[in-house]
């Protein structure tokens, strides 16, 4: 039911406002949903919101070594914003918050904004990604939360490579993260960088711990900037990493893909997890895009390509009442690019922690 380019449409037989539709109360029948669709016909229902710039690891294919200039205190969206903005877009069909960063959990005060953003009425689904080098003691208050499942970024169960890629030795810290979510019951998603010469050893000891974890091991095409303005080549695109993964499991088959999946996923016969391949950087996904992204200042992505169509801190700090951020956010969501090569022709590159992922 998608109009064309640079117009709105919503699917929902209940009131409207300008061009989104207002989500069922609880009265309503369970069959009947909102759906904000972009000018591709691309239901919008997912929002990666990165509450900081900031992180505690130095993974070089996300920033330089002596890190980035960190916004200032000022620039940051108050978490009053953030709340405020998550309310809006929920009202307007989001069902699914990732919070991610920089590094959440070293954000202060991150704990009691998460609990008051798993209150929002209209929020199915609340989850996180992190490092997990400040996150196991907090696994319980996290589950307590109802977050089910957690991306957890680990590109090498190696300590000596995990300390070259990070620049910091903090892999026990990680695993025993993993090992707690696991506890708990929290889903873990496992998310591997591949990158030459770095970690493609890890390939296969990583798919390993699917054997006896129900974990969901994914490996993600390396993204060829790290905010220091140039490209660095890439060498390990979906087909290689698959590639490689048959050449030790033959037998590995694939399964069927959750909707809107940005990872083709796979399963070793007898193991207990999976495997994924994310085409971040070949962008074979694009089609299917269902996200919009938020920056630590407040910037509004409509494509992780783009350089942000719409500061919304902006707008709420010069007074804007809700209705006029709602049109401003359609009008963006509703010129959106068609795919990441399109949203690139006029971007610059940032750091990834900068970005949110």
């Amino acid at each position: 039911m998608g109009k064309g380019r640079g117009e709105a449409s919503t699917v929902k037989e209940t009131t409207t406002h300008g061009n989104y539709v207002t989500p069922p109360s609880p009265s309503e029948s369970a069959g009947e949903r909102s759906l904000l669709l972009d000018n591709h016909g691309r239901p919008i229902n997912y929002l990666r919101l990165a509450v900081t710039d900031r992180c505690n690891l130095r993974c070089f294919y996300c920033m330089p070594e002596e890190g980035i200039d960190w916004l200032a205190r000022k620039e940051l969206m108050t978490y009053e914003e953030m709340l405020r903005i998550c309310t809006l877009l929920i009202n307007m069909g989001i069902e699914k918050i990732r919070i991610t960063g920089g590094e959440p959990f070293v954000r202060k005060d991150i704990m009691p904004f998460l609990t008051d953003l798993s209150k929002l009425n209209g929020l199915k689904e609340l989850t996180l990604t992190t490092n997990g080098v400040l996150t196991a003691p907090l696994v319980p208050e996290l589950k307590k939360l109802g977050i089910r499942s957690v991306n957890l970024s680990l590109d090498t169960i190696d300590r000596n490579r995990f300390f070259a890629i990070t620049r910091r030795d903090e892999l026990p810290q990680v695993l025993e993260t993993m090992h707690q979510l696991l506890r708990h019951g929290i889903e873990v998603k496992l998310n591997a960088v591949v990158m030459e010469g770095k970690n493609t050893d890890d390939i296969i000891p990583l798919i390993g711990l699917t054997k006896d974890l129900p974990v969901s091991v994914r490996f993600i095409e390396e993204m060829p900037f790290n905010g220091t303005g140039t490209y660095h080549p890439m060498h390990w695109d979906y087909v290689r990493i698959l590639q490689t993964i048959k050449e030790h499991y033959p037998t590995i088959q694939k399964i069927q893909d959750p909707a809107y999946s940005t990872s083709y996923n796979y399963q070793v016969p007898g193991h207990k997890g999976s495997v994924g391949i994310i085409a971040a950087y070949t962008r074979s996904f694009c089609g299917t895009c269902n996200r919009i992204r938020i920056t630590p200042q407040g910037m509004l992505k409509t494509c992780l390509y783009d350089n942000g169509v719409l500061n919304i801190k902006d707008l709420i700090r010069i007074g804007s009442s809700d209705d006029t951020i709602k049109t401003q956010l359609l009008t963006a969501i509703t010129h959106r690019p068609k795919d990441g090569h399109e949203a690139e022709k006029n971007s610059t590159h940032e750091s990834m922690a900068a970005i949110g992922g």
